[in-house]
């Protein structure tokens, strides 16, 4: 299931609306088909890892991050009759389907069909790994990363408004990474304005990976951050700032996932701060509402990873 899981990254950014999946089939203790969501949604990872497969298929073990789909579109034949008429023996599902034309129906027509089937299995990765079409689907919205880059004080820029570089390369293509991950990325128009940030990929052989470019403005579609409800196509938002913007998704309670970059500097009381006003009136609101995922050094910056608690 490792693997399905890391070629559902693969996709990750590119199948909106549909989510990004990962199969692997194993036959004989062999891998002989492996697939994962392509750009668009279509096809589907199952049908490219059967495709792959071919006759080899047949009484093998098919591992899928997310419950084969059960309905029948213009676009391709549902998975769970794929795997099925593919005659393999077993399939292990990390995660149920909570789209209503599946949401069980397809481990039901696999067990219909006389196939082995096995649920839960590394459930919360495949859960981390879906987030955006599961936010979609409960929420009607993006799943929301939200990056801070700042000092060990909390700040993001001089008084000048200098900031280029607080945090070092490795730590800049790793945010580069999470761009080419998301679907689109967000700023306030003051960012835009001032910093006119690139806001796309540059890391070789990803640079086709640029997310689509948002902004926040009043003047504009998207006037405050939930707003984002009505953007179609996307499943994973990347708000990069600047300290309004940042503290207004806050505010709205819609950060799904805290991205923070910290490099080992001081810049003082007079710099700019990482985030302006969240609405917190009591200390007591504030714990117990984020806990840490992941963490790791980054040359010499430290990158955490939160997410709601």
């Amino acid at each position: 299931m490792g693997a399905a899981l890391a070629l559902a990254e693969r996709g990750r950014g590119r199948t909106a609306p549909n989510p990004n999946v990962g199969c692997v089939i194993v036959r004989d203790g062999i891998v002989v088909g492996r697939g994962w969501t392509q750009p668009g949604g279509r096809p589907h990872a199952e049908a490219m890892a059967l495709a792959q497969a071919g006759e080899k298929s047949r009484g093998a073990t098919a591992y899928v991050t997310l419950e084969p789909c059960a309905h029948e579109s213009a676009r391709g034949p549902a998975c769970s009759n794929l795997l099925a008429a593919a005659d393999v023996a077993r399939v292990v599902i990390a995660l149920g389907d909570p789209d209503p034309r599946t949401n069980g129906a397809g481990a039901a027509r696999l067990r219909a069909a006389g196939i082995e089937v096995i649920e839960g299995v590394s459930t919360e990765e495949a859960r981390r790994s879906t987030a955006g079409f599961l936010t979609r689907l409960a929420s009607g919205r993006p799943f929301v990363t939200l990056k801070l880059a700042t000092s060990l004080d909390g700040r993001i820029a001089l008084a000048s408004g200098e900031s280029k570089w607080i945090t070092g390369e490795q730590a800049r293509a790793h945010t580069h990474l999470e761009r080419a991950r998301h679907e689109a990325i967000l700023v306030g128009r003051r960012t835009m304005e001032i910093d006119t940030p690139r806001l796309d990929v540059r890391l070789p052989g990803l640079e086709d990976r640029s997310p689509r470019r948002l902004v926040l403005s009043a003047a504009g579609e998207l006037k405050s951050p939930v707003d984002i409800a009505k953007l179609e196509g996307i499943n994973h938002l990347f708000v990069e700032g600047g300290a309004e913007t940042a503290a207004s998704f806050l505010r709205a309670g819609l950060v799904d996932r805290l991205l923070l970059y910290r490099a080992p500097i001081l810049i003082g009381g007079d710099g700019r701060p990482a985030l302006g006003d969240i609405g917190l009136t009591r200390l007591g609101d504030a714990q117990d509402r984020w806990r840490l995922v992941e963490s790791r050094m980054l040359g010499k910056d430290r990158m955490e990873a939160y997410e709601r608690a």
